[in-house]
């Protein structure tokens, strides 16, 4: 990954991009599975742990944007020529 100042877009390789994405979709399948299994204490949990993170998210809200970002991955434009 290119570093990058707060103002700029960040600059993945392909490897890194297929990297996080493996990553992303697993953590879908786990909030997928935790949420068919787990009860509701785990929806208890989840808002518990990304209220701590400054989110405020419901385990429903988690998944979305973890699907959020798989999605911006799979149909993101081309990085643009540093020309």
């Amino acid at each position: 990954m290119t570093l990058r100042r707060p103002d700029e877009d960040a600059v993945l390789a392909c490897e890194e991009i297929a990297m996080v994405r493996q990553v992303l979709v697993s953590c879908s399948n786990l909030l997928a599975w935790a949420g068919a299994h787990a009860g509701p204490a785990w929806h208890e949990a989840a808002a518990e742990i990304t209220a701590a993170g400054g989110r405020g998210r419901t385990a429903g809200g988690l998944y979305y944007d973890v699907n959020l970002a798989i999605d911006y991955l799979d149909f993101a434009a081309p990085a643009g020529s540093s020309r």
